[in-house]
């Protein structure tokens, strides 16, 4: 595998993590109108995308594979539990 294929796979694999994270930072505030976080957007955004990184990595050592469904399920719970967590619990 090429140097370029290796990349491609890499990325490709982060993608979804990326998009979920950014996406429920973006949105929380529209969910969560009473809750105001003690992080900023981008440090939101960051500690989401690193938390489903995190969970997809388990999911691909746990199955042997990527793309699993249930994979994707624990990335969405894991991001709103910590999406959660710094809207309610990191108040200082």
């Amino acid at each position: 595998m090429s140097l370029l294929g290796l990349l491609d796979h890499l990325l490709n694999f982060i993608a979804p993590a990326l998009v979920v994270g950014l996406l429920v930072a973006a949105l929380a505030p529209l969910v969560m109108k009473k809750a105001r976080p003690h992080h900023t957007w981008l440090t939101q955004a960051a500690i989401n995308s690193v938390a489903c990184g995190l969970t997809l990595l388990a999911g691909l050592l746990v199955f042997g594979r990527d793309g699993k469904m249930l994979t994707y399920a624990a990335m969405v719970l894991v991001c709103a539990s910590c999406q959660w967590f710094a809207a309610k619990a990191w108040r200082g």
